[in-house]
């Protein structure tokens, strides 16, 4: 069927933490100068060509584990759950602390939760939070648990600094050669974190619904990494072209088993990837760009956590009104997608009705 139906979950608390420090796109090609002067590269090609001027990334050595804890924090503290309830811990970024045990049981250890979660790892590429989630809302569907935490920290120190040490180091590269590797150079580093409950233990009424999802691994080859992120090749125009195929297919089945049309689809949070893809994802999806919200331009791509870090962006912005129907709409390498529908009522509060004491700056002016 590829569709999803959800009447008793929500989708109570969605935080980030985005690192403090900035890496300019220009600061890059500067250190990709012997590159750029061998091929004759024009400085500012990549800000242009993928409208990303800044990404952000964690201080050297940093386990993913580390940030994962922090806003995992974060989350159970706005949604105001009881760890008690929480019976599930899923942890789907790319970036992981060891190859095994499962980052998620070091995070489970950070946390404090009970012996009766159930922890583990989920990893699709850039879908592994949302897969996540839906794991978490079907437990809670099926009366397995009562809450669940999808949390996931990616960092993309480590393959932006190979690909520049590879790129300067091999002097038989041409330009063509170069183009595989291009992806690599907009990876940023962000962590996000959602809480999901049973309707009967929420507080924002903030519904998930449901959503579609769909696959094509024809294109599974389009983008390959070495390792833990440690070198990434990448056919973008390939992936892009058949990325937006695949989504366009799955966005008419999400509208579908939603019940929803365009016109009444409020807000979208998508993957982000850049801005050509950006635009061409909106238009496949014949959606208005105003309905949606982006943080390319300054976060990069984020892997796993881009949507999520960007819909937690946007809920602390205000983006989002009572009664609004959301899209959460990813697309992952593979080629896989997976779409998402939120009714959503309000922001999660504390219980004297003030915002919760664990997150005291917002998002975006902490990673300033």
């Amino acid at each position: 069927m590829s569709e999803l139906q959800f009447q008793n979950v929500c989708l109570e608390a969605v935080c980030g933490t985005l690192p403090q420090e900035v890496v300019r796109s220009a600061e890059i090609e500067s250190r990709l100068g012997p590159l750029y002067r061998r091929l004759r590269l024009p400085e500012g090609r990549l800000e242009l060509m993928t409208g990303i001027r800044e990404r952000r990334f964690w201080p050297p050595g940093m386990p993913p584990s580390q940030k994962s804890i922090e806003t995992a924090e974060k989350a159970i503290g706005a949604a105001g759950i009881d760890r008690a309830e929480i019976g599930a811990l899923i942890h789907g970024s790319v970036s992981r602390d060891f190859l095994e045990p499962a980052t998620a049981c070091g995070v489970h250890h950070g946390l404090g939760l009970g012996r009766h979660c159930l922890v583990y790892d989920v990893s699709n590429a850039c879908l592994g939070l949302l897969n996540g989630i839906i794991q978490v809302a079907s437990m809670i569907e099926l009366g397995q648990i009562r809450a669940g935490v999808v949390v996931g920290t990616e960092s993309g120190r480590n393959l932006v600094e190979t690909t520049i040490e590879r790129l300067n180091a091999d002097t038989t590269l041409s330009r063509q050669d170069v183009k595989p590797a291009f992806a690599s150079l907009t990876i940023g580093s962000a962590s996000a974190a959602v809480v999901l409950c049973r309707r009967e233990l929420s507080r924002t009424g903030n519904r998930l619904l449901g959503g579609a999802f769909r696959t094509n691994t024809d294109g599974y080859r389009l983008c390959q990494s070495e390792g833990l992120a440690e070198f990434m090749e990448t056919d973008s125009e390939a992936l892009m072209r058949e990325g937006i195929a695949v989504a366009g297919e799955t966005f008419e089945r999400f509208l579908g088993s939603m019940g929803w049309n365009r016109d009444g689809l409020a807000k979208t949070f998508c993957h982000q990837v850049g801005r050509a893809h950006h635009r061409l994802m909106l238009e496949a999806f014949g959606l208005d760009p105003a309905v949606d919200f982006s943080t390319f331009e300054w976060l990069g791509n984020t892997g796993a956590v881009a949507l999520p870090v960007t819909a937690a962006l946007g809920i602390e912005a205000g983006r989002l009104e009572r009664g609004d129907r959301v899209g959460l709409l990813g697309i992952g390498s593979g080629i896989n997608v997976v779409m998402l529908g939120v009714q959503w009522q309000r922001s999660p509060v504390t219980r004297d009705g003030t915002l919760p004491d664990r997150h005291p700056r917002p998002l975006h002016q902490a990673a300033r």
